[in-house]
């Protein structure tokens, strides 16, 4: 296995939340991990969408769930959803983290902001 395979089993997660919104750049709906490098982003209903940013600016084509009791793998250059391996943990963001989060940076109306 090389650092070039779009899965790392080896890898941990970035954090317990989306990089980006937690460096002050918004909030998220449900989170997603990079299967390669370990980043956490928010999802394509979240307002920035930030996992497939990270897609498109690192060419890291494959991402987990990273929410609790989800496995599920997907990559975006086949656009197809499937399974792999355990990857390193954690293996979800924490059970006690607010959905939608973080937790005082979700506004009242968050609802009418997601991505359908």
């Amino acid at each position: 296995m090389t650092s070039d395979d779009p899965i790392q089993p080896d890898v941990p997660p970035s954090g317990t939340g989306c990089v980006e919104c937690l460096d002050g750049s918004g909030w998220w709906f449900h989170l997603r991990r990079c299967a390669q490098c370990g980043h956490i982003g928010c999802c394509d209903t979240s307002p920035s969408q930030h996992a497939t940013a990270h897609w498109k600016e690192t060419g890291h084509p494959v991402i987990q769930s990273f929410e609790p009791g989800e496995d599920w793998f997907w990559d975006y250059a086949t656009e197809e959803a499937g399974s792999g391996p355990q990857l390193a943990p954690a293996d979800s963001r924490p059970a006690d983290q607010p959905v939608p989060g973080p937790a005082g940076a979700v506004p009242h109306d968050w609802r009418h902001h997601l991505h359908s």
